[in-house]
This record gives C-alpha cells, structure tokens and sequence, in this order.
C-alpha cells in the first residue's frame, strides 16, 4: 500500500521546477499562513495550496491533507474552547472541572480556535502537495553541496514518513483479518510493532549507506545544474506572494480581534490580496503548445 504522500513521478511543471522554485513556491503559501489571522485571507490560501496539488496530479495527497487537517482543526477548536474562557458571549456553561477550573464556552474562543486550526490545515495542505510533487533525490543533490549530512538526513525522512504511514495500514488490515476468535489488537500493540519495524528498517539503511560509502566523506564530482524552464514562474509567484503579504500587514488586511469579541475587517486590499493567492494557486498550470499557423496564403494550396 502506497502512501498518498509519497513522491510519485508525474509530468507537470511543479514536478519539473527545481527543488528551491517549489519551495519558494509552496513556502510562500505557508508564510502567508502564519502572518495572518484572518479567516478570508487563510480560506485563500487553503484555496490555492488545493489548487495547486489538483492541478499538479496530487489528489490523494490533497485528499489526505485535507483529512487530516482539518481534523486537528476540530481538536484545537474543541482545546481551545474548553482552556480560553476569555469573551463576552457565553454559550455553555458546563460547571466546574479537575484541573480547567470553571469552564464556559465562548464564541469568540470558538472562533480564535478555527482560526488556527485552518492555518494548520493550509500548512499541511501544502506539505503534502510538497511531499507528494517534489523529488526528494533532487533536493538531496541540491543540498549536498552546502550540507550533505543534513541533506541526507532530510531525504530519507522525507522517504521513510510515508513507508511508515504504509507499515502502519498493513499492520491495522493484517489484524482486522485475523478472525474473530483473536486478541482485539490495542494501539499500543500496533506503536510497538510499528516501532520495531521502523528500528530494524533505520539499522538497515545505516549499513546501506555505510557499505556505499557515504560515511568517509570523499569528494564528489560537481554536476552541472540543470534549470527547469518553469523556475522563473514559481519563483516570481512566490516573492510576489511574500512582498504583498508583508505589504498588506500596515495596509490593515489583517486586522481582526477575538477578546472580548469577534471582529473582523475585509476591505479592498484584503479582498485584493484573497483575489492574489486564488491566483497563485494556478502557477502549476501547463500551457498548450501553441500550433504553427499556416504559411500558406488563402485559397492557394502548398506544393
């Protein structure tokens, strides 16, 4: 079973950038998530990261991103709601707790709570999107240069997460299918499993790479860096994306408030800046090739 997360080769521009335009790209996106707090702007930015993977074949990552997310949003919103009791409209009042105290529910924490759990959701969005369209071998060959060991490290993260995720689905269908008269499995049965699998796995790529040599540190011969025609695009996206946004935090685009109540501003540079990020999400585009026109004249035939 593949992960949805794992680097499938598929034609399209993101695929074929280079490692830093995709970062640059999809890190702009993540960037902008975490300068703003306010709904419109991150609902854009959600926006464009989707856009993006659709666009660039990786659904399945999408999809699971998606999942995933906004799940963790539904556990900050219920965190945060039962920890901040900060607002002045009360929903519930659900007495006194062990360790929280007096709990009220509020609108506003409710409301502070979905704000952060988008904004994690865009981030994973385009985390999966990166992990899913960028080559982990190529940022390896770009990295090795100025941190080699670092550059490794990240490569076989960025490779063993999703074999993990995959160990982890065939472990919980093997043991959905060992009968009924067997042990219901527990989730720290399956961690166990899961982490000694991962261990001996881990013990096994060390001794690859140390038979390969990649402990001794011997020089390497320079290859020539190839540029993908599509780097100019995606780097020109995301420094547009980054400048507006650092150039909209004085223009009041992010001015919202939640304690002791919910306010919220859209104006034009902020409806402007939504319109700049849907946009965005579109960078991975592939443009038709455009026919040859006829040379001929009207109405007379070539030879």
């Amino acid at each position: 079973m593949r992960s949805p997360f794992a680097y499938t080769p598929r034609p399209g521009p993101l695929q074929e950038a280079s490692p830093g335009a995709a970062v640059v790209y999809l890190g702009s996106l993540v960037v902008v998530t975490f300068l703003y707090s306010n709904p419109a702007v991150l609902l854009a930015a959600g926006i464009a990261a989707v856009l993006a993977g659709l666009i660039a074949g990786a659904r399945e990552a999408v999809r699971a991103a998606l999942w995933m997310g906004l799940t963790l949003a539904v556990l900050i919103v219920a965190v945060n709601a039962l920890v901040v009791d900060r607002g002045q409209t009360v929903l519930l009042r659900l007495g006194e707790w062990p360790l929280l105290g007096r709990v009220d529910v509020t609108a506003e924490a409710l409301a502070a709570g979905a704000v952060i759990g988008l904004r994690a959701a865009v981030a994973m969005v385009a985390f999966g999107v990166y992990s899913a369209c960028v080559d982990p071998d190529r940022v390896l060959r770009s990295l090795r240069p100025i941190a080699g060991r670092s550059a490794l490290t990240a490569t076989l993260i960025s490779r063993l997460v999703p074999v993990a995720a995959a160990d982890a689905a065939r472990l919980r269908d093997a043991g959905h299918l060992r009968g009924p008269a067997a042990a219901p499995l527990g989730r720290a049965a399956l961690a166990r499993r899961l982490l000694a699998g991962s261990l001996d796995r881990a013990v096994d790529v060390a001794a690859t790479l140390e038979l390969r040599g990649y402990g001794l540190n011997a020089p390497r011969a320079e290859r020539a860096r190839s540029r993908s025609r599509y780097d100019r695009r995606f780097y020109a996206v995301g420094v547009t994306l980054l400048v507006a946004a650092i150039a909209g935090l004085p223009l009041g685009v992010d001015d919202v408030g939640f304690y002791p109540t919910v306010e919220i501003s859209i104006g034009g540079s902020t409806l402007a800046l939504c319109v700049l990020l849907v946009v965005a999400g579109l960078a991975p585009l592939r443009r038709r090739p455009i026919r040859a026109a006829s040379q001929a004249a009207p109405g007379v035939s070539r030879a």
